[in-house]
């Protein structure tokens, strides 16, 4: 028999018996939400019923939640919310709630993504040493202040999406640069957050944050060989209906990319990845639950992804934070709650925690045929067949 067919058949019996993890992370970041419930929003279940926003992240199927914090956002403008005092607030609820936490530090007074790391106000002016002792004085008293309530996170992200570096201009890549030097400045700044969390609570896993998975085959191997240290690469990943839908015409979805990404990633890296961001436009929540549970069948189809948490469901993409209109922002418009205060169907897949998994994945790449089953990558090249790491497969 063919040997290729042999491996096709191999790839179907493993899809016969495959399950979904079973410590894989349902979770959401609902870090508005304290703003929100100041503002008067209030969040109801399917019965029409008032129900405190964690409670009904729980009833929803969620496992975990995902906090941001901010330096000193009232200084910058926006308010206390996603502060020290804030973060420890919700944090408690989460843990009331029996919630696994996640802590994202932005280490800036706002929003920080690749195209923007502003480094926070009250350290502007610090050399590269006095910017490291406050990050690590920052996560350190965050943390301290959580292990006072008896609290303890599960995973930590030192950054957000920190394409680019951190804390610019003192932490940013140095694209002037090659290799590992130009990663020089950021991994001090990330390793100063890194030992922070490890000082406070040695079990907690590190996450450094892409905005993308197709990041992390270039950024990781300059990053590891600067010295870098992580323990999950967490992603960003924003699944479009526009995308979607064009596979009517014979394109290929992100979530089947993505899919590859994290595998070989994860391979490659021998770490954990977790898609630590996403969601999908909250106007059509039909479509949503479909590609949600898509991207749920393909990530549970790979063990060495953690789990997936989606970026601010309680909101109906009306609302919006009020400094957003003195940055001219519009509405966030991938939440997953109607404009009655409801989850929609695009949170159906957080309920369901045995999602089956997805047959196999095919795609090429530099004219060789991988394919993605029970997890694991292998590549049909020139007649043989190797694992990701590049051992022969009999």
């Amino acid at each position: 028999m063919n040997k290729h067919l042999l491996f096709l058949l191999f790839l179907l019996s493993c899809s016969m018996g495959a399950t979904a993890q079973s410590d894989f992370a349902r979770g959401a970041d609902i870090s508005w939400c304290t703003e929100m419930e100041a503002d008067g929003r209030m969040f109801y279940n399917a019965s029409g019923d008032p129900v405190d926003i964690f409670a009904l992240m729980k009833e929803s199927g969620m496992t975990a939640i995902r906090l941001r914090v901010w330096v000193n956002p009232a200084r910058y403008g926006y308010g206390a919310w996603c502060d020290s005092a804030d973060v420890v607030h919700k944090a408690i609820r989460a843990h009331e709630q029996g919630f696994d936490l996640m802590l994202d530090f932005h280490y800036s007074d706002f929003f920080a993504d690749p195209g923007r790391q502003n480094t926070p106000l009250d350290w502007q002016g610090y050399t590269p040493e006095q910017l490291d002792q406050a990050i690590t004085a920052h996560t350190r008293n965050i943390l301290l202040a959580l292990k006072d309530e008896g609290i303890t996170p599960r995973w930590v992200q030192v950054g957000n999406e920190t394409n680019s570096g951190m804390v610019f201009p003192t932490g940013a890549i140095d694209w002037n640069k090659s290799g590992a030097a130009r990663f020089e400045a950021y991994v001090a700044r990330s390793n100063a957050g890194y030992r922070a969390v490890k000082d406070v609570f040695p079990q907690a896993q590190v996450i450094i944050h892409l905005g993308g998975a197709e990041m992390a085959q270039w950024f990781f191997p300059d990053f590891q060989a600067a010295g870098g240290e992580f323990d999950i690469i967490g992603i960003s990943h924003y699944p479009t209906a526009e995308e979607w839908n064009s596979t009517a015409l014979g394109a290929t979805h992100s979530n089947v990319n993505a899919a590859q990404w994290v595998a070989e990633a994860a391979a490659t890296f021998g770490v954990p990845v977790m898609i630590c961001e996403t969601g999908f436009q909250v106007a059509q929540p039909g479509l949503a639950k479909t590609v949600i549970t898509d991207l749920f069948n393909r990530m549970t189809a790979i063990p060495q992804c953690a789990g997936i948490f989606y970026w601010e469901p309680q909101t109906d993409g009306l609302w919006r934070p009020a400094y957003y209109a003195h940055l001219g922002w519009n509405a966030y418009d991938k939440g997953a709650f109607s404009d009655t205060g409801q989850p929609t169907a695009a949170l159906a897949p957080f309920a369901t925690p045995d999602v089956p998994t997805a047959n196999y994945q095919l795609s090429t790449v530099n004219h060789q045929l991988s394919i993605i089953r029970c997890g694991q990558l292998y590549i049909l090249r020139n007649g043989e067949i190797y694992t990701a790491q590049g051992a022969r497969v009999e």
